[in-house]
């Protein structure tokens, strides 16, 4: 192969495929050394280098230096140990090479189609690391393209310079795409892997609903209108939560659009999925009736505790408010990050009633006072122990039937009881004894694998039969850490059921 034949070809490849000419030596060069590889008689390593500049290459037999403790030479014709290398190179060092040059080969017809695929290879390996690297910075953004094909339910959708796939489960239910069809879908991830797809795309994403307003709504695109956030019911319903910082400006009739224009265009592109456009508000629990809208709300219950909310409707409007299969609330819910509990007065009544005998009963219990004290405790809104033990004293004392000395006394039994449980649970804590897979489990630290043998949760198979909710009462443990542990716990399922 000539020098000019080299630059002929490098320069081809690069113009046609659009890969950096570095690149393309490389893959000569590498193709080059196996042939010369395959050429020579014996296990020897080779190396060729290109000038860049005339095309010619030099060729060296080369020689990896190893440590003299290698007890071994597993490779004879290609490795030295270190004091032989010494001795021919003084100076170099375990895990370098000797090089001597080498007589170039004619290469044949086999060698030369050796050489196109090595080529092609890195070629296609080139153009995957462009992709990656034109979307890496797009992941969340919302991109337009055509579907290309359909394989096994999957779409292969052009995106003009890639190709993206959007699978089965991001697709809308019942959506029918067909090759030819132009969609808009969110990139929800990018993967730098050597073969398959590199860029995954969704479009049942709540994003989605979201990046579609801003195109659609040139106040969102612009800023003047703030999206907090979407829930969506893929080609059936969603809600999505504006607001202006812009009193001139009304944020529904904004994103509704002339005779409902643009909230059409955003339902067309996604199925004809019905959009609520709702009002935020700062206040929880006004977003919370805003998001349950068209149902009318009649008050809320909020808990801070437990981030939920009781939400009292007329019982004519309980089915509205709960929606089909329960869509409405399911929706509201994640709009607002908080759970809903959807009910009637008659029904709040009777849950207030057993919440206000349970605690009756508590107080009764634990601080061994009479009824008419529990009572009085539980009309005036406390509802545990640790409320008692450390409200500011001026506040129980603003109760009319209590003195300065059943204050008192009534802040020290709450508090004793909390420290007399506080330390039982350090002792429990401290006496139980995860087992030796729990410990060295992976992402698992010493206090947390103490904190669950505590609650009986000894082994990585009793972790694994575990929900999200089941680990959230552990002090500090969050629904993200707590998926994470059960699903390391659970992989040696996955794993026995690949084996099978």
């Amino acid at each position: 192969m000539m020098g000019n034949e080299v630059l002929i070809i490098v320069d081809a490849v690069s113009r046609e495929k659009g890969v950096d000419k570095e690149i393309i030596f490389q893959a000569l060069e590498a193709a080059l050394a196996t042939a010369t590889r395959k050429r020579h008689k014996g296990d020897i390593d080779a190396r060729v280098a290109i000038h860049r500049d005339t095309g010619a290459y030099d060729t060296f037999r080369r020689w990896e230096v190893i440590p003299d403790e290698t007890e071994v030479v597993e490779f004879p014709d290609r490795q030295y140990k270190l004091t032989e290398a010494q001795a021919i190179k003084p100076g170099i060092q375990a895990g370098e090479f000797i090089e001597s040059p080498l007589e170039p080969v004619e290469f044949g017809r086999i060698a030369a189609q050796a050489a196109k695929q090595v080529i092609m290879q890195k070629v296609r390996e080139a153009e995957r690391e462009q992709i990656v690297n034109l979307y890496k910075d797009r992941q969340g953004e919302m991109v337009t393209g055509v579907v290309k094909r359909l394989e096994r339910g999957d779409a292969i959708v052009d995106l003009g310079n890639a190709e993206a796939l959007l699978s089965k489960n991001t697709m809308i239910p019942r959506e029918g795409l067909r090759p030819g069809d132009r969609i808009r879908a969110l990139l929800e991830e990018v993967k730098s892997v050597p073969r398959g797809p590199q860029l995954f795309l969704s479009r049942v994403a709540p994003r989605l609903l979201v990046e579609l307003f801003k195109l659609e709504v040139p106040e969102a695109g612009e800023g003047l209108i703030t999206i907090h956030g979407a829930a969506r019911d893929p080609g059936l319903r969603a809600k999505i939560a504006v607001s202006s910082s812009d009193a001139r400006i009304d944020p529904i009739g904004a994103c509704v659009g002339m005779r409902g224009s643009r909230v059409q265009s955003v339902s067309n592109e996604l199925g004809g999925e019905r959009v609520d456009i709702i009002l935020w508000s700062e206040n929880p629990a006004q977003f919370v009736i805003n998001s349950l809208a068209p149902a009318e709300v009649q008050s809320i219950v909020v808990d801070e505790e437990s981030h939920s909310m009781d939400v009292i409707v007329d019982e004519k409007q309980l089915s509205q408010s709960i929606g089909r299969s329960g869509q409405n609330v399911r929706l509201a819910s994640e709009l607002t990050g908080w759970e809903l509990n959807i009910m009637t007065e008659q029904t709040a009544q009777e849950k207030g009633t057993q919440e206000a005998a349970n605690a009756i009963k508590l107080f009764m219990d634990q601080l061994a006072v009479d009824e008419n004290v529990a009572t009085v405790l539980v009309q005036e809104g406390f509802t545990n122990l640790d409320e008692i033990a450390y409200v500011p004293k001026q506040e129980l004392l603003a109760i009319e039937e209590f003195d300065d000395e059943l204050v008192d006394e009534l802040r020290n039994r709450a508090r004793d009881l909390l420290l007399t449980k506080a330390i039982a649970q350090e002792e429990k804590i401290s006496l139980a004894e995860p087992a030796q897979d729990l410990l060295e489990m992976q992402g698992m630290d010493e206090n947390t694998a103490h904190l669950l043998a505590a609650r009986g949760i000894k082994t990585m198979e009793e972790l694994a039969e575990q929900a999200v909710d089941d680990l959230l009462e552990i002090e500090g443990m969050t629904p993200e850490r707590a998926s994470e542990l059960i699903m390391t716990a659970r992989a040696p399922w996955f794993e026995g059921q690949q084996a099978g």
